[in-house]
């Protein structure tokens, strides 16, 4: 029987090619649009130190131009049927996209292709976007609220990759020669480690066809990354600058991606930061006044995973934060929370999800990455069920295994003193 219109599930089939390469799509009839996505399993923690911003930078120049298109031709060919196409690098994976109305699957699947495996690289075009780089990461640099994370990062995995930044460094890009950028693409874009996953108004038959036409991957996989390991202690960072506002990032060991804990770490968050309704928000903004933005986040990785929160406030207001934010995150620890406040924080964290499914983009993001993290495709219904079954003793449990305060790491961005961090946070 076909999934029924208000199920919230599409119609799901997998076939994995002799090469290895994987291709994934979700068919829903009642759409015209189709988002497909190339995922790539490889990104910055899988960069050596000389490497590091390699696999960002790689993202940005297959745009530059391929054999059969120059850039204004590979930025133009979606646009003008109405469609569009992306690329995005994370720590672990890199993703190409595309979303069309279902008549131009075949224009999307060969400009993918065309990205992917015919790109150039020629050392103008990579003079020339070696500047745009640049310039993303002194805007970053220059952005507080988004350059703490890079110092959290670094402050919290020390000298491993997961603690460089994305971007790379100003003098890494600069002097990365072409020769390298090549070496990483080939080792790394194998049709072993690589998904397509797509969905919408798509046929599962005619991707396949055309996926075989157009992709053409070296077999293999890419290269392992290095394990997730971190300094088993307390952590501290403080870089100073002549801002008034304080930037503070500070977080805990959570879970990775597969974890059965990680609808019970998705319910924590929801509560402790995941809006304007949740315990922290409540209490440092609504009730003392202390901070413009605060919120918790997860990072969940294949075998590591942040349990994190970050809040911006004054010189005056940093103790105080910090101090009621471990008070609020340890309470967890000590105090279940109620039968009422369990249900609408789980319907919170479905929520999102759902509305997240209502996006063929959000569900191709979705599909892809569950891909590649865990193998397997997981439903909605599945997921939901799932979050159904987490109770307060499993958000308590879940608290007690991360809230540790001698594995913490804290980062500060503003005008403090590393002493006071030292003494607030025990």
């Amino acid at each position: 029987m076909p999934p029924s219109r208000n199920s919230g599930e599409a119609a799901f089939q997998k076939t994995v090619l002799p090469n290895g390469l994987r291709v994934l799509t979700e068919q829903i009839p009642s759409v015209r649009s189709i988002s497909i996505g190339v995922w790539i399993d490889v990104g910055s923690r899988c960069e050596t130190a000389e490497e590091n911003g390699v696999s960002h930078l790689i993202e940005h120049m297959l745009f530059k131009g391929t054999r059969n298109r120059n850039a204004r031709q590979i930025a133009s060919v979606l646009e003008s049927v109405g469609g569009s196409l992306n690329a995005f690098t994370s720590k672990e994976q890199t993703c190409y996209t595309a979303r069309v109305l279902d008549d131009y699957l075949d224009v999307a699947v060969d400009v993918l292709a065309d990205l992917t495996c015919n790109a150039t690289l020629t050392p103008l075009n990579l003079v020339r976007e070696k500047k745009v780089i640049l310039e993303e990461i002194h805007e970053s640099v220059e952005t507080p609220a988004d350059h703490i994370h890079d110092i959290f990062a670094e402050t919290y995995w020390g000298s491993h990759p997961l603690g460089r930044t994305i971007l790379g460094t100003t003098n890494g890009i600069t002097s990365m020669p072409r020769a390298r950028i090549l070496s990483y693409l080939r080792k790394n874009y194998r049709a072993g480690s690589i998904v397509i996953s797509a969905t919408g108004s798509v046929s599962h038959r005619k991707l396949i066809k055309l996926v075989r036409e157009k992709f053409h991957f070296a077999e293999g996989s890419s290269v392992p990354f290095e394990p997730a390991a971190r300094v088993q202690s307390k952590r501290y960072a403080v870089k100073a600058n002549d801002n008034n506002q304080i930037h503070v990032s500070l977080g805990f060991p959570g879970v990775e991606y597969g974890s059965e804990q990680r609808m019970a770490a998705l319910v924590a968050h929801a509560y402790l930061g995941g809006g304007m309704s949740s315990a922290l928000f409540q209490k440092i903004r609504e009730e003392k006044g202390l901070a413009y933005s605060v919120f918790t986040f997860n990072d969940f990785y294949r075998d590591a995973g942040i349990f994190g929160a970050y809040m911006g406030t004054d010189k005056k207001n940093l103790q105080q934060c910090v101090e009621i934010t471990l008070k609020v995150l340890e309470g967890l620890k000590k105090r279940k929370l109620s039968s009422s406040k369990m249900d609408t924080t789980k319907a919170q964290v479905k929520g999102h999800l759902t509305l997240a499914m209502e996006s063929t983009a959000g569900r191709q993001n979705r599909l892809g990455r569950t891909e590649l993290m865990l193998g397997r495709h997981i439903t909605l219904r599945e997921t939901l069920k799932v979050i159904d079954r987490v109770t307060a003793s499993d958000v308590a449990d879940f608290a007690n295994c991360c809230f540790d305060r001698t594995q913490m790491a804290i980062a500060v961005l503003g005008p403090a003193q590393a002493s006071a961090i030292k003494h607030v946070a025990g």
